[in-house]
């Protein structure tokens, strides 16, 4: 007789540092997919293009210091009654040609062009920011799939466990059928019994299926099939921080939501001073140059590039602008730009908050989950010792098949959940690191 062993986690394969496998079949490692995810991603490719475009802007802002040059020629005609060159006005048709250069430079604008460009530069930060959070989304969602994958691989592992015992005492009972020391209510009811192992099997294949197709379309792939992960070897725990706190202190200064919510602020800060400038005068200095041609019809004129080189004028000239009254714009744009900044501070102290929740959620999923594993392993030795003992009593009729799968059910469940202890207790382990700014390992 096929003796039962205990059920164990096939933990063989590890991590390598190729960003997808060599060939086809090959599994994927969990740093394979979060590198593939994050070359892939359309989200974090959009958040990529909006760095791009902050880039764009402080340029922009930037640009502003310089002076602006145009250019511009002009042709008119005139007909009926029109100037001469001599400044007389005649009935005749007239013909105009001019030419100018001129450009302008601002002096002074209340700081507007300072503050613009401050203000451009912590978009970009916290644009940066966002692409940065984007890619860690991306890499928590990546490894919650991956994890579930595994444990659906488990579960899979002992339903099929499950179908192979119920099919080996189908066997038997047929067997002592056939000499008659077994009833043929017996072989149904074990038959029953299998029939629900196979089903059970079967919804945990599709559960599989499900989550590998989750991870692959989180991947941008165009299929699930011959997709395939590797198992991450499991040694000790890992010890744990001391507390939600020492995490969070950590976590606080680096991570990207914060940080871009800090930038938020600061921009909301100097968009104050944007505003204040309203109340300041500005001073810009302007300068250029033109000439022109003349024709009347009728009248002698001079040559076109000899009146070209005559009326050449240049000219230069400063503008000063002083605010007075400004229907209470500025005082509103002020008071305006107050009321954000007020905003940004507890949209700050939210995204801190809800950073807090989430590591200690984290924190105490971590303790939960090794507490449960140490629990799980005693648990599953003692319902092998059980199991063992009733099998052995089944087989020689002296349990009925109702003990039997009781006992048979304690002891493939108390595997399960050391399956789901073991990977819940990687998963929350390594996602504390994250918090701390390490990479997901498992």
């Amino acid at each position: 007789m096929r003796k039962l062993g205990l059920v164990t986690l096939v933990l063989c394969a590890a991590f390598t540092a190729a960003a997808q496998p060599a060939a086809p079949g090959t599994p994927w490692t969990l740093q394979d997919c979060i590198r593939y995810a994050l070359d892939h991603s359309l989200t974090v490719q959009k958040s990529s293009l909006q760095v791009g475009q902050r880039e764009i802007d402080v340029n922009t802002a930037r640009a502003s210091r310089l002076p602006a040059v145009s250019a511009s020629a002009s042709q008119n005609f005139s007909f009926g009654r029109g100037l001469t060159e001599d400044n007389t006005y005649t009935h005749a048709n007239t013909a105009g040609t001019s030419f100018s250069l001129g450009g302008d430079v601002p002096i002074f604008n209340g700081l507007r062009i300072k503050n613009n460009i401050a203000l451009s530069e912590l978009n970009l930060k916290a644009a940066t920011q966002d692409l940065e959070k984007a890619r860690d989304d991306i890499r928590v969602a990546v490894a919650q799939a991956y994890v579930q994958i595994l444990y659906n691989q488990e579960i899979l592992s002992v339903a099929q466990r499950q179908v192979e015992i119920d099919s080996l005492q189908v066997e038997r009972l047929e067997a002592l059928l056939n000499n008659g020391k077994a009833a043929s209510a017996q072989v149904s009811a074990q038959k029953s019994t299998l029939a629900q192992s196979r089903l059970t099997a079967v919804q945990a294949s599709n559960k599989l299926k499900l989550s590998l197709l989750e991870l692959t379309q989180l991947l941008e792939l165009p299929t699930p099939e011959g997709f395939d992960v590797a198992v991450p070897a499991f040694g000790a725990l890992r010890i744990l921080p001391r507390s939600p706190e020492d995490v969070f202190e950590a976590a606080v200064g680096i991570k990207p939501s914060v940080r871009a919510e800090q930038f938020r602020l600061d921009y909301a800060e100097r968009n104050i001073s944007l505003a204040k400038s309203g109340y300041m005068p500005t001073l810009s200095l302007s300068g250029g140059i033109g000439t022109n041609y003349y024709y009347t019809s009728g009248y002698p004129s001079r040559a076109f590039f000899d009146q070209l080189s005559t009326n050449f004028s240049p000219y230069v000239g400063l503008s000063l602008s002083i605010p007075i009254f400004s229907r209470m714009q500025n005082r509103n744009k002020v008071n305006s730009a107050r009321l954000s900044y007020n905003t940004q501070q507890l949209q700050l102290e939210t995204v801190k908050k809800q950073l807090y929740k989430e590591i200690q959620q984290a924190w105490y999923n971590a303790v939960a989950a090794q507490q449960k594993y140490e629990s799980s392993l005693q648990a599953e030795s003692s319902a092998a010792e059980s199991f063992a003992l009733v099998q052995a009593r089944y087989e020689n009729g002296k349990a009925t098949i109702t003990e039997f799968n009781e006992s048979k059910n304690q002891y493939l469940k108390a595997g399960s959940d050391r399956v789901q202890a073991c990977y819940e207790s990687l998963y929350q382990a390594a996602l504390l690191d994250f918090y701390e700014g390490k990479e997901i390992k498992l």
